[in-house]
C-alpha cells in the first residue's frame, strides 16, 4: 500500500455547534467568530511538515540503508520515550478532571494498559504470527475502548514494541530511547513537546495538542509503514512492525476528537486564541526540526556514521 501526506480537511462548524446554536446555548455572533477562528486554525495546519515531509516521502520507498534505518529507529525511539515526560506533564497541568482522564488514557496506554472493549470477539488464536505483527496481537493491543478496567501487561507497552523493531536491525534496549542517543534536532523536538504539549498554560497546551494530533493523522505513519514493509520484504524478514502498524491505525481516531475538544475550550471565558495558535505553530516547527534533522543525516553519511558510533549503535 502506498499513500502520501494528505491535505488536512477544512475545518467547519460541526453539528454539535449547530445544535448548541439552535438550542440558544450559543449566539449567532459566537458561532460566526468561531468559524472565523477555524479558518486561522486550518491555515496553521497547512504547515510544510504536514503537507510535504521529504523524509517520510523518501522513507516510504523502502530504500533506506541499514545505517539510515538504524538512525531512524534510534531517533524515533528517543522521541517516543521522551514523549512520556510531556504526557505526564499534560496530566499534572490538566485544568479539569475530564482533561486529566483523557490525558491519562494516552499515557497509561503508552505504558501498557490495554484499551478494554467489552464486545471484542477476536482472540489471539484466530491470527497467525504475521497477522499479529501487522494488526497487533489482540491479547496485547486494541485501538478502541478505554484503559478504565483494562489490563496492564509489560509487553503491551509501546516502547517494548519499539525494542522489537530495533532488535530486527541489531539495536538493543541499551541503544535506544535515552537522551544520550538523541541528535540535537531530536532533543529540540522532545524539549518543545515538554514545554508546549505539557505546558501549564492551558491555551498553549491545547494548541500544541491539537496540532500534534492532526500531524499524527495526516499520513506520515502510513509512509513509515510502507517503507518498513518494503524493507522487511526485501532484506529484513525478521523486522517486527507492530509499533508502526498499530499507530497507523489508531492515530486517525485521536484526531477525530480534537475538534470536539477545541469546541469545549473555545467558548470558555479564559480561552486565548492567540496563545492556542502560538502553541500549535511552535510545536509544528519543532516537529519539522525533527524530520528535517533526519533528512540531513541521510544526506551526510559521514555524520551519520559518527552519530551511530557515538551512541554505540554501529556494533553490527
Amino acid at each position: 500500500m502506498t499513500s502520501t501526506i494528505s491535505k488536512p480537511n477544512s475545518l467547519t462548524i460541526s453539528d454539535r455547534i449547530q445544535t448548541r446554536l439552535q438550542q440558544g446555548e450559543l449566539s449567532a455572533a459566537q458561532v460566526e467568530n468561531f468559524q472565523q477562528f477555524l479558518v486561522k486554525v486550518d491555515r496553521m495546519l497547512h504547515h510544510r511538515i504536514i503537507l510535504n515531509n521529504p523524509y517520510t516521502r523518501w522513507f516510504q520507498r523502502g530504500e533506506a540503508t541499514d545505517a539510515e534505518l538504524k538512525n531512524f529507529i534510534q531517533q524515533f525511539s528517543v522521541f517516543s520515550n521522551q514523549f512520556l515526560i510531556a504526557a505526564l506533564q499534560k496530566i499534572i497541568n490538566a485544568q479539569t478532571l475530564q482533561q486529566s482522564r483523557s490525558s491519562r488514557e494516552i499515557l497509561l496506554n503508552e505504558l501498557g494498559v490495554i484499551y478494554r472493549k467489552p464486545d471484542a470477539k477476536v482472540t489471539a488464536s484466530d491470527l497467525s504470527d504475521e497477522e499479529k505483527d501487522r494488526q497487533g496481537d489482540p491479547e496485547l493491543v486494541s485501538i478502541e475502548g478505554t484503559v478504565d478496567g483494562g489490563i496492564c501487561r509489560f509487553k503491551a507497552a509501546h516502547f517494548e514494541w519499539l525494542t522489537d523493531v530495533a532488535a530486527g536491525v541489531g539495536l538493543t534496549f541499551e541503544d535506544i530511547g535515552k537522551r544520550k542517543h538523541g541528535s540535537p534536532s531530536t532533543l529540540h523536538f522532545c524539549d518543545e513537546l515538554i514545554r508546549l504539549y505539557g505546558s501549564d498554560d492551558p491555551n498553549l497546551a491545547e494548541g500544541a495538542s491539537f496540532a500534534v494530533e492532526n500531524w499524527a493523522a495526516a499520513g506520515f505513519w502510513q509512509e513509515l509503514e510502507d517503507g518498513l514493509s518494503r524493507i522487511k520484504q526485501s532484506r529484513h524478514s525478521q523486522l517486527r512492525l507492530a509499533f508502526f502498524t498499530w499507530h497507523n491505525r489508531v492515530e486517525g481516531q485521536h484526531a477525530g476528537h480534537t475538534l470536539e475538544e477545541l469546541e469545549e475550550v473555545y467558548f470558555q471565558p479564559n480561552f486565548d486564541r492567540a496563545k492556542f495558535l502560538q502553541g500549535g505553530a511552535e510545536i509544528l516547527e519543532a516537529i519539522a526540526v525533527f524530520w528535517e534533522g533526519l533528512d540531513r543525516d541521510r544526506h551526510q553519511p559521514d555524520q551519520l556514521d559518527c552519530l551511530l558510533q557515538t551512541t554505540g549503535a554501529d556494533r553490527q
